[in-house]
């Protein structure tokens, strides 16, 4: 048998050959995807380094025009100084020249007081020579006097008459100012404080105001009310006070300085005191601010009481009031009770008396 002819470029040679050249085309695309990766991290890297970088400068800008608008700040300033100082001494300078003008004036304003205190001494005597020429009293004159913020003097169509004057004048805690939030803020104070509130003084001045009306020789009675009602001159309860000089007067004003406003409304103890004096009053003032806010008793619901329910107080008081007796309404109106207006003045026709809702400054 003839032997196989030997040869290098034989298949087996062949494959090995292509395996070798498969191997290292595999490690070439594992190495370039590698490089691909690296780069672009790389890449990344550096982008976000140049954003910081961009950040930085943007921020340094920023700080940049801070300081320049700073430094503008401050020779804004350092110029309005300036012109202050350079203000200030020109003042100084005019106040030394009126200094001066002022010290070469004194010697007159000396001969002005003299020829005002001559003048004020010629105004005492002639108010002391108009004082002699008063009529005596019991011919109608007042006994006392009342006088408003600038002497103001105020037309009201009260009737002032009457032999027995009776004034009724609210206590109550609404008495303490115009709104519900006043009043409110003026519960939680001191007493000290809650007397002084602006609608009270009124109140008060507004009865100083009335004692000034009544003529010599009348007599008369002050009584506040809340839950209950009392005269405001000590032991005087359910009497009459004959006026004969202001100190009558006065002790009753006095009693009634010392009322601190508080609690509810009972408009029939107030009516029910005036049917009880002994004689009873031939004219009535009541100082008031709303409809009241209960009857003879207490209300036991805590809750606020309606328009409705307030009417009806008002139609039992009248119940109570003595016959035939004028009541003169004097108004001082409080927020959220608009049918208080109406329904006094409607009392105040019905008796023949008068009403009357004054301003803020009255009287």
């Amino acid at each position: 048998m003839a032997r196989r002819s030997f040869s290098v470029f034989s298949l087996s040679f062949l494959d090995v050959m292509a395996c070798g050249l498969g191997a290292t085309i595999l490690i070439l695309m594992i190495i370039s995807a590698q490089v691909r990766v690296k780069a672009d991290l790389a890449n990344d890297a550096l982008r976000a380094e140049a954003t910081r970088i961009e950040q930085e400068v943007l921020d340094a800008r920023k700080n940049l025009l801070r300081l320049r608008d700073t430094t503008a700040g401050r020779d804004t300033r350092a110029t309005s100084a300036a012109a202050e100082i350079e203000r200030l001494q020109k003042l100084i300078a005019e106040l030394r020249v009126a200094a001066d003008q002022q010290d070469n004036d004194s010697l007159a304003k000396k001969e002005s007081a003299e020829q005002l205190r001559a003048d004020v001494r010629r105004l005492e005597e002639g108010t002391r020579r108009l004082a002699e020429a008063q009529p005596e009293a019991g011919t109608g004159e007042q006994i006392r006097s009342f006088v408003g913020p600038g002497n103001r003097q105020y037309l009201t169509g009260m009737r002032m008459g009457g032999q027995r004057v009776l004034i009724l004048v609210d206590a109550s805690a609404s008495m303490l100012g115009r709104t519900y939030a006043n009043v409110v803020r003026y519960r939680a104070m001191p007493d000290a404080r809650k007397v002084q509130s602006p609608k009270w003084r009124q109140t008060l001045d507004t009865v100083d105001w009335l004692t000034t009306q009544i003529q010599p020789g009348a007599r008369f009675q002050i009584y506040t009310f809340n839950e209950q009602a009392g005269t405001t001159a000590a032991g005087s309860d359910g009497g009459w006070i004959e006026a004969r000089d202001g100190n009558d007067f006065n002790a009753a004003l006095a009693g009634l300085r010392q009322v601190v406003p508080g609690k509810g409304t009972s408009l029939v103890r107030a009516f029910q005191a005036a049917r009880n004096m002994q004689p009873t009053p031939d004219n009535i003032f009541l100082i008031t601010d709303g409809l009241p806010t209960q009857g003879a008793t207490v209300p036991a619901d805590p809750e606020p009481i309606r328009a409705d329910r307030r009417a009806n107080f008002l139609r039992q008081a009248i119940a109570e009031l003595p016959a035939r007796v004028p009541v003169n309404v004097i108004l001082l109106p409080m927020e959220g009770d608009p049918e208080a207006a109406f329904r006094f003045w409607d009392l105040a026709i019905r008796t023949r008396g008068s009403f009357l809702a004054p301003a803020k400054d009255w009287p």
